[in-house]
Order: structure tokens, then C-alpha cells, then sequence
């Protein structure tokens, strides 16, 4: 495309590009915006090296071949904020610039918001399910290298309180936390057999009594009672990974009490999701860790999200195809709430526009400036800023919207055409 539009004149012709979703994922009734920070970060430096251009330079024009040489976005974007809630046709985030410059970016803004996106909805389910009960992120060894720190980032934007990914805390500054694995309970094995106790001494003395020990390899009651009796009833906590979760929570929690540790916490983990986080909502469980269902399809099927082009020169065009229509022209969005907060209807209205008024209820700006001229705005929010709106914003969704069952999208969206 790049090659044909510098060849015809048209790869400078000034264009907006817009990221949307068609429609949210089965079961869903609200998405979460993940990923501006890292797009923004990966912007800074994109530039075609020699070495990256030589793989394709034998199928590309010296004059395609020098425009990626030199290449630079040193356009304008602006987007919904990281964290913020969205529905079908929200117009996260809109780039403008020549053609050339913007249709570059398709794969990789939409690699890093798809995936981003669709963790921070599947954390923010299990954020709600939890009810303020702490959620360690344990995905890294169910999904890519790379996938495993960008989705420590965003669960922890959408509510979950550390990774065990120490590498999302060296890049993003996520709190990490972490427990020790069956390997180590097993390490201690001796001649006559396991020797629970050698690993948690083991453990208590190198990390003192504030520790988590896992007490389900053998046998949970004989791990609970070695683990008090090794580190005394102000251990830190016990870890459960396997079996029916909240029939061991109540007899572990019921002899915690009776040894007289009643403040040591119980972690439970092992294929949570939201749906079993709620089911364990009755049960004396304070953190969970989850892993493979944040991390996998199953957990947090993709986003779905598209890059369009919605104007060219000004004018707004759109994509007819049937199922895959785009609303054409670049737009603004407001969201409108009653006086108690509670959001109701989000408005898309042409770019060079004003948001309509609605008597009796208040508007919100959705969309803020994230670059300009292919520079950072100064003064963009940071991940824990985020992480903070995305907690406000959540307050705003109407009861229904977090319901864990099929619904229509918790807030409906309504575009003004071109010219209104």
C-alpha cells in the first residue's frame, strides 16, 4: 500500500484513522482500554533499522525502500484514557496523519490494544467479583514471554493487587508477590520419606513468619498444623492450589482458628476466573491467585478491535461491508450520567463538532491528547493514575453492567451523523 500511495502521490494525504470494537466479546457488557501506555512507549522509538528493512527491501522500490529509512510518526493521536470503560463503536483512539504514516502503525496499535484490552476486561470482571478481596497475578507460565509482562500491566490497571512477574515490575512498577511452588516442598524429601516441615523452616527462616506457605502438596490438614507448629500462629499465610476450594477454605480457616492463627491469611489458587472468584465470594478466602484464566482465550477473548480509516482531506468515508460497517468521519465522544453518577449513554459526534446537550444529565469528555506532531503530551497519566480511573469509572456502570451473565452492553452508544 505504502509503495503504490508514494508511487501515486496519495501517501501524504491527510487521514484519520480510528481503533473501535464492533461489538464486545460474548458475555460481555463492558470493555476496558488497556494498553496506551505501552503504545506510547514503543511510538517513541519505532523506526525501521537496516537490518529490518533488508528482509523486505528485495520486493520494495528504493524510493519505498528510503520513505522507511527515514520514517518518523510526526502525527497527532488522541484516545479514550487507559482504563476507561467502552462499548461497541467507542472510538478509542484516533490517529491522524498523512496515510502512509498511519496505516503503518494498524499492526501494531492493534496487537498492543487488542491484547491489553482484552486482559484488563478479564481483570476487571474478576476485580468485581472479588469485592476488595486481593488478586495476584499468576499467568506468566500459561502464555508468551512478552504476553506475561504486558498482562501483569494491565490486570493490574484494571484492579488486581501484584504479579509474580518480576520483570512487569522492573518495566511498570507493578507490585510483586509470590509464593513457593510444590518443587520446593518436594526438594526436602528424605530417606524416609517427605519432610513437610524441613521446607517450611526452610522458608520461615530465610523469609521470616510473614511467609506464605503452600500447605496442599501431601495432606492439607497435616500441612496446616506442620506450618503452624514450624512458624507459630502469627504466620503470614497458607496457600491452597488444588481441590474444591471452598470446602477447604472453611476447614482450613475452622483450624487456623482453632490453632489460634487467626490472622493468617488463606490464598486460594488454581483455573480461578470470575465466575469462581463469585461463587467463592461466602467463603473465608483473602487473596486469590489467578493465572491461566486471565491469561488464555478462554478467560479474555480478544477485544475484537479494528483501525479504520474514517476521513480523507476531510472527508469522511466509511467501509459498506455487510457486518463489518464503519461509522464514517473522525469523531469526538462524551458520556452522559444522571446527577448520581451512574452513566446512561455515550454520544459519538463529528471531530470539528459540539457534543449535544441533554437537559438534566452531565457530560464527560472521553477523549483526551496523547500525541502531537509524533511527540508525547506532556503531563499523560501514569499507571497508577490509570489504575485509580479506571476504579472511578467502574462506579459509574450501572448495576446490570456487572453482571456476570449475557447481557446487552451495560451502556448504549449513540453517533450523530456527519454534519449534526
Amino acid at each position: 500500500m505504502i509503495s503504490a500511495a508514494l508511487a501515486d502521490g496519495t501517501a501524504h494525504r491527510p487521514c484519520v484513522f480510528e481503533v473501535f470494537a464492533r461489538r464486545l466479546p460474548s458475555g460481555r457488557r463492558y470493555g476496558v482500554v488497556g494498553g496506551t501506555g505501552r503504545l506510547l512507549e514503543r511510538l517513541a522509538d519505532f523506526r525501521f533499522s537496516e537490518e529490518e528493512i533488508a528482509v523486505v527491501a528485495d520486493s520494495l522500490d528504493e524510493r519505498t525502500v528510503e520513505w522507511l529509512r527515514n520514517f518518523r510518526f510526526t502525527g497527532d493521536i488522541d484516545g479514550y484514557r487507559e482504563g476507561e470503560l467502552y462499548f461497541p463503536g467507542s472510538p478509542v483512539l484516533s490517529v491522524r496523519g498523512g496515510f502512509a504514516e498511519c496505516v503503518v502503525l494498524e499492526t501494531l496499535v492493534l496487537s498492543v490494544f487488542n491484547h491489553d484490552s482484552a486482559i484488563a476486561a478479564a481483570a476487571a470482571r474478576m476485580t468485581s467479583a472479588a469485592r476488595g478481596r486481593r488478586i495476584i497475578e499468576m499467568g506468566s507460565r500459561r502464555t508468551h514471554e512478552e504476553a506475561a509482562v504486558a498482562a501483569a500491566r494491565a490486570s493490574y490497571l484494571a484492579g488486581f493487587h501484584s504479579t509474580s512477574n518480576i520483570e512487569a515490575t522492573r518495566r511498570h512498577g507493578v507490585p510483586s508477590a509470590g509464593t513457593s511452588a510444590h518443587s520446593f516442598t518436594l526438594l526436602h524429601t528424605g530417606p524416609d520419606g517427605t519432610d513437610e516441615a524441613a521446607a517450611f523452616r526452610s522458608q520461615v527462616a530465610t523469609l521470616g513468619v510473614g511467609t506464605t506457605l503452600l500447605v496442599d502438596t501431601f495432606d492439607i490438614t497435616a500441612g496446616v498444623a506442620t506450618a503452624i507448629e514450624v512458624a507459630g500462629t502469627d504466620l503470614g499465610g497458607v496457600r491452597i492450589d488444588s481441590g474444591d476450594l471452598g470446602v477447604l477454605a472453611r476447614q482450613v480457616r475452622d483450624q487456623l482458628d482453632g490453632l489460634g492463627a487467626r490472622g493468617t491469611r488463606i490464598v486460594v489458587s488454581g483455573d480461578l476466573d470470575e465466575y469462581a472468584i463469585a461463587a467463592l465470594r461466602a467463603e473465608p478466602v483473602d487473596v486469590y491467585g489467578v493465572g491461566t484464566r486471565l491469561v488464555t482465550g478462554s478467560g479474555a477473548p480478544t477485544a475484537g478491535m479494528v483501525y479504520k480509516l474514517v476521513d480523507v482531506d476531510g472527508i469522511p468515508v466509511a467501509k459498506r461491508s455487510t457486518h463489518k460497517e464503519s461509522l464514517p468521519g473522525a469523531k469526538r465522544a462524551v458520556r452522559l450520567h444522571r446527577s448520581s453518577g451512574t452513566a446512561v449513554e455515550e454520544v459519538l459526534f463529528p471531530a470539528s463538532g459540539t457534543a449535544p446537550e441533554e437537559p438534566g444529565l452531565q457530560q464527560r469528555e472521553l477523549m483526551i491528547p496523547l500525541l502531537r506532531g509524533g511527540e508525547p503530551v506532556p503531563g499523560l497519566p501514569t499507571l497508577e493514575q490509570s489504575r485509580e480511573h479506571h476504579a472511578a469509572v467502574m462506579v459509574t456502570l450501572p448495576w446490570e453492567g456487572l453482571a456476570l451473565s449475557d447481557g446487552d452492553p451495560a451502556v448504549p452508544v449513540r453517533a450523530l451523523a456527519p454534519g449534526r
